[in-house]
């Protein structure tokens, strides 16, 4: 069965959609370990919930970075994961040879629209907002040396409405999340990723 190491930021909710996955038969994986990047957010809780290992490496815990890094590397290797899950995590990991091809990201955009340093949760659906798109989406990809601009493996198109809000937008690309990532988890277990949904 395929090892997963997550990584988390925020609250936690994809972490749990994904764990979901694993227990409703529909992902054949166990998440080995979560890394959250700090003491007081949402994903300890959910790790705690689900009962899931977890350690907190981050800026706060680790301000040097390239420690910090080495430490990250290290659990992952330590571990044997055989993916890692960037479940919005909000800083750049440096991807060494034996990870290529190994780390997915999510992205609340169509990717290669509003990606990059900066953009990421609300600064991206306010960009679409500002914008005045009516398509939005999310992209999942594999991670590399720079921001949001490693290979696709599945994008995602939602429909927005003119008056839809920052906060509309966000629960329309999330809902789509939602779906998007634990498929393209599948597509690159099952060796088929690349296909566009």
């Amino acid at each position: 069965m395929c090892k997963l190491v997550v990584l988390a930021s925020g609250g936690g909710r994809t972490l749990a959609n994904i764990q979901q996955h694993i227990l409703d038969g529909k992902l054949k994986a166990s998440i080995a370990l979560v890394i959250v990047s700090k003491a007081n957010i949402g994903a300890i809780e959910r790790c705690k919930e689900l009962q899931l290992p977890y350690l907190i490496i981050g800026p706060q815990s680790h301000p040097d970075a390239k420690l910090r890094n080495k430490l990250i590397l290290g659990a992952i290797f330590e571990s044997r994961a055989d993916l890692v899950i960037l479940a919005g995590w909000l800083q750049l990991l440096p991807i060494p040879p034996e990870l290529d091809s190994k780390v997915l990201n999510i992205h609340p955009a169509l990717l290669p629209s509003y990606g990059g340093k900066g953009f990421y949760g609300h600064h991206v659906h306010q960009a679409v907002k500002d914008a005045g798109d009516l398509v939005s989406g999310c992209t999942v990809h594999f991670a590399s040396d720079e921001y949001d601009r490693g290979p696709i493996v599945l994008q995602t198109a939602v429909q927005l409405q003119v008056d839809d809000t920052t906060d509309d937008i966000a629960s329309k690309v999330f809902a789509a999340e939602l779906i998007a990532y634990p498929q393209a988890i599948n597509l690159v277990l099952d060796g088929e990723y690349g296909l566009n949904a």
